[in-house]
């Protein structure tokens, strides 16, 4: 009886996608023809709550679930919520990495059709999208969309504090939290708080150690889909996207925006305590630790903690002793792949990274950077105790354990420890 009275939703979907006069079978060809006003005879379906205006009753019905906010299709891999089966389908694939849509051209895959679609242009150098005012072309709707937004003038929502206008009030409640400080979601397991519950959910992955998105060519998983993005270009063949400087090809036009800033040494993402700048974002977020002092990557064999995962995973193959990587000139073996490309260098002398002040070269761009605190007095690493600035973390490290009392090196045939290796080395001797 209570069954006959609850609607299944995912019946009622496939009703109304069995509406053929709603559904369309060619995604591009609508993309393309597709207007923001119906033309005088179309039939539309307009919306109660906030009078926007659809083309297809499946349409409004999508639309209307976001004022309701009824979501009831889960993702079992990572718990995001759809309002649609359909939508969530989509998604699985973000997990599964399944691309069932080739390009003919290059035969590079896709997971959904209208990434192909956008794709296939750059062999085709079509853009079909028109802006009406000012003629400029786009190869998809919503790059045209995006740029209509330039031509208009009109902002609804103004913020108080700063004037900074938003077309919805979505984006203004968002900002406002740069003013009010507010934080509105903790995370229980180190305390960092958060303006919205996507960051932190992408967050706790640091402690739980998730990797919810698995590339499917060389079973690497990932935290972040960006970062499996970045991953699979590792993969690509095709490279279609040149630097009208160099000439060198990228598979993905961010790695090339990225490239670009090598050639005219940008730095957009500006550190508020210290006014150092960095070319790309996460670069700046490990950067920050220094001054938090955030170490979210924990051993779990001895506690110690990490600023970056990668550090951790050094750090771990002292429990191991694992040292998979050996150099094939002189056959050692090194934990990380970092060190043995360092050491590889030593064999061919190369030294490509020069200092404009004192053309001193070295083989590796970090120790260029070190190097050139010398000239400019730079100390970025300070000791919380004292206030003591140091040019290397790991000079802040030693000088710790002063305060700490900490000593991690221990004798193995006496137990005796000490705050240095030197002094275990020089103590070593008295037992021989």
């Amino acid at each position: 009886m209570l069954d006959s009275d609850v609607s299944n939703p995912i019946k009622e979907e496939a009703a109304l996608c069995n509406d053929q006069s709603d559904c369309s079978i060619n995604p591009l060809k609508d993309e393309i023809q597709g207007k923001d006003t119906p033309t005088p005879n179309t039939e539309m379906y307009n919306c109660s709550e906030c009078q926007k205006h659809f083309r297809t009753k499946a349409g409004l019905l999508k639309h209307e679930k976001t004022h309701t906010g009824i979501k009831p299709f889960v993702c079992s891999v990572c718990e995001k919520r759809f309002a649609w089966y359909s939508d969530l389908i989509v998604h699985q694939r973000s997990h599964t990495g399944e691309k069932p849509f080739s390009c003919s051209e290059c035969g590079r895959c896709f997971s959904y059709p209208s990434d192909l679609n956008r794709h296939y242009r750059i062999h085709t150098g079509e853009k079909p999208c028109t802006c009406s005012q000012c003629g400029k072309h786009f190869t998809s709707h919503s790059d045209l969309v995006v740029h209509r937004r330039s031509h208009r003038v009109e902002r609804l929502f103004s913020c108080f504090e700063c004037g900074k206008q938003f077309k919805h009030h979505s984006q203004l409640t968002v900002h406002k939290r740069i003013h009010t400080g507010e934080a509105l979601y903790s995370c229980s397991e180190c305390g960092k708080d958060f303006k919205e519950r996507s960051t932190l959910s992408v967050h706790l992955r640091t402690h739980t150690g998730e990797k919810p998105f698995p590339c499917s060519h060389c079973e690497k998983s990932f935290a972040r889909r960006s970062d499996l993005d970045r991953h699979l270009s590792v993969h690509r063949t095709e490279r279609p996207f040149p630097c009208s400087q160099c000439g060198k090809h990228f598979a993905c036009i961010s790695d090339l925006n990225v490239h670009h800033r090598s050639h005219i040494d940008e730095r957009p993402f500006r550190c508020s305590e210290c006014g150092k700048c960095f070319k790309k974002n996460s670069h700046l977020t490990v950067h920050e630790r220094i001054h938090t002092g955030e170490k979210p990557f924990s051993c779990s064999e001895c506690g110690k903690s990490f600023t970056e995962r990668s550090s951790l995973n050094v750090h771990q193959t002292i429990h191991t002793g694992e040292k998979p990587f050996s150099c094939s000139e002189c056959g050692k073996c090194f934990s990380n792949r970092a060190g043995l490309r360092i050491h590889k260098k030593f064999h061919t002398g190369e030294k490509p990274f020069s200092c404009t002040e004192c053309e001193k070269s070295f083989t590796y761009r970090s120790h260029l950077t070190v190097h050139l605190r010398v000239h400019t007095g730079e100390k970025p690493y300070t000791c919380t105790e004292c206030g003591k600035g140091f040019t290397r973390r790991s000079h802040l490290n030693v000088h710790l354990r002063f305060h700490t009392g900490e000593k991690p090196f221990t004798c193995p045939e006496c137990g005796k420890c000490f705050a240095h290796r030197f002094q275990l080395t020089a103590h070593s001797h008295s037992h021989t």
